[in-house]
């Protein structure tokens, strides 16, 4: 699948934070990918939406790296992205996400796509095969995202 022929089926689009690492970090065809998914919803083709979950297992690298400065420029990019919505946990997301939860899920993907149903999402973009979609909200795989491009 193309990443405009997604934006044009799912106007609201869940990201996994793999995709945000690969868009800031990675390089090759994933990293094109999620690039190309960003610059849709910068486009407005669609929005997207990340938990706060996300946010912090995005800036987990960077703090191991180079601590609180380069924490604070990643947190203050990735929340102004065009587009981009990062959406906190809250009761209503806390309740999916711990029938999720109780359905087998981990307590993060649970929240992550908990979040992508709460905020109205169709789909959830991940590299994670392990992730799987619920009755609301399919998942997409990165990787099937890179190979359609």
């Amino acid at each position: 699948m193309r990443v405009a022929t997604l934006a044009r089926h799912h106007r609201r689009i869940g990201l996994d934070s793999n995709v945000l690492i690969y868009a800031l970090e990675g390089s090759g065809p994933e990293a094109k990918a999620a690039g190309a998914l960003l610059d849709a919803m910068a486009a407005g083709m669609c929005s997207g939406v990340l938990s706060t979950l996300g946010l912090v297992e995005i800036l987990v690298g960077p703090a191991r790296q180079e601590g609180d400065a380069l924490v604070q420029r990643y947190a203050d990019e990735l929340v102004s992205l065009e587009g981009l919505d990062v959406a906190g946990i809250d009761r209503d997301t806390s309740v999916a996400a711990a029938h999720l939860r109780a359905a087998g899920m981990s307590l993060a993907d649970a929240i992550h796509l908990a979040t992508a149903e709460t905020a109205g999402a169709g789909t959830f973009v991940t590299n994670d095969r392990r992730i799987r979609g619920t009755p609301r909200v399919t998942v997409t795989y990165l990787s099937d995202l890179a190979a359609g491009a």
